[in-house]
């Protein structure tokens, strides 16, 4: 039997609660210091805390200590506090130190016992997602249970059993050297070397000898002989990012070491022999490019054996809670903070805005919100989406394109207001569930579906 922990002063309260929750084992606990040892012996996954405890119980001080340090000790624990009629105000401080939920006394046994397994309901779902983004952590972090994002990953488990050369494409932010490593790590090539660069960012003049290397006296301050990127990788994966901004000339040199997996230093005759998979990405179209002859014809067929798209974050449905939600727990460790989640405006505009930058936009967006944050879930204004929200949705005048649009937005957030339970989704709606599924068909939803299965 789940366990519940009643911390309460009262012995009619008490024996009223324990009969209210005849399927659980119930403990009992009447002030702060047994409330604490019954979680740390217990571990139980609901607890109803009444603030009045001693040794004052006529005020809600005791009551909001004791429930800030059973947070701090077990932070997944549901708290619902019980309060008196008119006390309305420390019930809200309650909630906003992360109280899952607050009941106002006399108490209905039928009412408090709803609101106890939704707790545990809620509870048992965050484990599985916890449960979840740890399994994704090791497969490479990528994380998504959208259609596209799933289609991408397969591709890129099928070519890391493979040395065929893969070209990533997608947009800036999206997590192109993600795929990358993960292609990587689940290759044959996982405990040899990882190197990358990004060909954009390196000046042309430098860009050459950080690839292949030179040797000494190859040029004013060439002191010693130094290996390039090619050969530092050698038997493991280079990847080269941005391989559109590799200028016209170094692309020639390149397409040879592609060809012959051979290389020569800069003021060097040796040939060099290296065995490497090569791995590319780009945000810009390299198609088009070789049309317009920016970008060598010969190099984009030689890097592009298979493409892997990956899709931007606007296009990816509710994973974007799924990420948000991932970071939140890594940045919650990494900031020494105990956010609890999201609130319901900042769900509705975390799935409205267009993420122009990505991931690495919604990355830098939770960081700030984190230290920035005073409640104990993250709000839009914590995001800095109150307006960008806004701003980013176009002004349209289709009636059927509005409405649509509003619809499929309502049931994404509902979903996450949920915790990815149809169920649940089709209640908040106010739907039944074959309407919610024929809407999710409707709207191209089936990352919903993916998702529950």
């Amino acid at each position: 039997m789940e366990k519940v922990l009643v911390v309460d002063d009262d012995l009619g309260i008490q024996k009223q609660l324990k009969w209210s929750f005849s399927d659980f084992e119930v403990l009992f606990a009447d002030d702060r210091a047994g409330a604490i040892a019954q979680l740390r012996r217990h571990e139980p996954k609901v607890v109803t805390l009444d603030l009045g405890l001693p040794p004052d119980p006529a005020n809600a001080t005791e009551g909001l200590k004791t429930l800030a340090e059973i947070l701090s000790l077990a932070p997944q624990t549901k708290v619902i506090v019980v309060t008196g009629n008119n006390d309305k105000e420390n019930a809200l401080k309650a909630i906003n130190l992360g109280a899952y939920d607050f009941y106002q006394k006399p108490i209905d046994s039928d009412t408090i016992k709803v609101i106890v397994n939704r707790a545990l309901n809620l509870y048992q779902i965050e484990e599985e997602n916890r449960q979840l983004s740890q399994s994704a952590a090791t497969m490479g972090s990528i994380i998504g249970t959208s259609e596209a994002i799933q289609k991408a990953s397969r591709m890129a488990e099928k070519v890391a059993k493979t040395n065929i050369s893969t070209l990533i494409l997608g947009e800036s932010g999206t997590g192109k050297e993600v795929f990358a490593r993960h292609i990587h790590d689940s290759s044959e090539r996982r405990n040899k070397p990882f190197i990358a660069i990004n060909c954009a960012s390196i000046p042309e003049n430098l860009l050459e000898s950080e690839l292949f290397g030179y040797e000494r006296g190859a040029f004013t301050g060439a002191n010693k002989t130094t290996k390039g990127k090619i050969e530092c990788a050698n038997q493991g994966t280079l990847f080269l990012d941005e391989i559109g901004d590799m200028p016209i000339g170094l692309q020639a040199k390149m397409l040879r070491f592609l060809q012959e997996r051979i290389i020569e230093r800069i003021g060097g005759r040796q040939e060099i022999p290296v065995d490497i998979r090569v791995i590319c990405a780009t945000h810009r179209n390299l198609s088009k490019m070789a049309d317009d002859e920016t970008f060598r014809e010969d190099l984009f067929f030689r890097i592009s054996e298979i493409s892997i798209n990956i899709p931007p974050l606007r296009e990816r449905g509710s994973d974007i809670m799924l990420l948000a939600k991932s970071f939140l727990s890594n940045y919650n460790q990494e900031y020494n903070q105990n956010l609890k989640g999201f609130s319901e405006d900042a769900i509705a505009a975390m799935m409205q805005y267009s993420w122009p930058g990505n991931i690495r936009e919604l990355q830098n967006k939770l960081k700030s919100s984190i230290i920035m944050a005073e409640g104990a879930m993250i709000t839009a204004d914590d995001l800095g989406l109150t307006h960008d929200a806004s701003m980013a949705k176009s002004t349209r005048l289709n009636l059927r394109e509005v409405r649509e649009e509003a619809e499929s937005n309502a049931i994404r957030a509902a979903y996450q207001l949920s915790e990815q339970n149809i169920s649940r989704t089709a209640e908040l709606l106010g739907v039944t569930r074959p309407t919610l599924y024929s809407l999710i068909d409707k709207y191209n939803l089936g990352e919903l579906k993916t998702a529950e299965n």
